[in-house]
This record gives structure tokens, sequence and C-alpha cells, in this order.
């Protein structure tokens, strides 16, 4: 799904990322690929992924549509919404829900709220993200965070952290998962708060991206700590 969804999002962009110069070179934007390859490939993907829905229980197979939806709409939300990250958090997020769902055949309060807090993640990291386009934003007119919060971008990523860790911190509490998650977020947050500092000052396009990509080291210690949490 993750990959359909990346698809639909290129075919989608394919007139803005043209004119943006970190993406003109995408194979759809330069023209080394037709629509129709993209639509093809997005049909098998999506075929794949409803092959895979369908070994799973009712619950999880009645919620699959709204992963489609959301990945359909992501896309299209950047022309509308000012915070389009926010419907990418939801995109990703669902796949919380349906995992839950899938391997407990119910979805419990735990599950929506680590969905609420890959939503606030979203907007924190892809913000991150959004800061080298800027530019090319403003001027073909695509909205995205960084260009909402201006100046205050470093003050609204703390925020969406800020919401992240508690949520995480109250899902990890309704599901009484041991003391060593709570210290792996303590160590996550002070990580954030080195970012969040950093984003006080402009930054270089590579800087964004490099801080961008620190935040999969940042999963994969959540999903440790998570581990451990359980064991514990």
């Amino acid at each position: 799904m993750r990959s359909a969804g990346v698809v639909l999002n290129d075919l989608a962009d394919r007139s803005f990322d043209r004119h943006v110069a970190r993406t003109q070179i995408r194979p759809l934007a330069s023209g080394e690929l037709a629509s129709k390859h993209a639509v093809a490939v997005a049909v098998v993907l999506l075929g794949l992924a409803g092959l895979l829905v369908t070994t799973l229980n009712t619950l999880t197979l009645l919620l699959s549509p709204i992963a489609l939806l959301l990945a359909a709409l992501y896309p299209f939300a950047k022309r509308v919404v000012h915070i389009p990250q926010a419907m990418l958090g939801m995109a990703f997020g669902w796949g919380t829900i349906m995992a839950w769902a899938a391997s407990r055949g119910t979805v419990e309060a735990p599950a929506w709220v680590l969905f609420f807090a890959t939503v606030c993640w979203a907007i924190g990291y892809d913000t991150i993200y959004a800061l080298q386009d800027e530019e090319d934003d403003r001027r073909i007119g695509v909205r995205s965070s960084a260009l909402l919060f201006g100046s205050l971008t470093w003050l609204a990523v703390a925020g969406a952290f800020a919401g992240m860790l508690m949520l995480l911190g109250i899902a990890g509490w309704i599901a009484g998962i041991g003391s060593i998650f709570y210290g792996v977020l303590v160590a996550v947050g002070l990580f954030f708060v080195k970012q969040v500092l950093e984003l006080r000052n402009p930054l270089p396009s590579t800087r964004a991206v490099q801080l961008f990509h620190e935040h999969m080291w940042a999963g994969s210690a959540i999903l440790a700590g998570i581990i451990a949490g359980v064991v514990s």
C-alpha cells in the first residue's frame, strides 16, 4: 500500500513536480514513463494488497477501503489543505488500526491513541521535509505546513512532537507497557529537542533532508522500546 501510495502521489503531482527542482527528475514528471505505466503499476500493487487483506478477518477487510481512500486523497490534500501532512499521517496511521484489528479482532483504545500519535509525528517530520521545497511550493501555489508556519515552524514542529510523545505515553499506559518504554520516550524526546533547536535557524535543504531521515532511528527506538516494555 505504501508503494501504491507513492505511485498515486507521483501520478497526481506530475504537473507540479516538473516545476520543483527536487522532483523534476521523477519518471512521470520528466516524461521517462507515461501515465498509463503508473496506472498499471498502481493497479497491480493495489491488487496484491487486496489479495493480502482477504486472508485477514472480516473487521480488517471492512477497514481496508478507508486505507485506499486515505492513500488516494493525500496527493490532492496539498491543493486545498494548509497542513497536508496531517492527511499523510492519517494514511500511514490507518495501518495501525488495521494491524490491531487483524491481530486482536477488534479496535481498542490504545490503537486509536497510536493512530493520532502517528498523525502528530507525520506533521512534525514531514514539515521538516517540506522545508527544502519552500520556495518552489510558494511559486507554484502548493500548500504546506512549512509555508503556513513560516518563522514559527520550529515551534509548530515542537508541538507536533510533544503531542506524539504524550499520546504514545498514554497508549503505553492504557496497554500496561513496562517502564523501559517510557525511558525510550524520554530519550526520543531529547532527540526531538535537539532537532527543534536546530530548526530555529534557517537550514540548507540538504540538512533538512538529513533531519527527516534521522526519524528512521527514532521510529526504530520506539519500536524497540515497545517490545522491551511488553516483555519486561
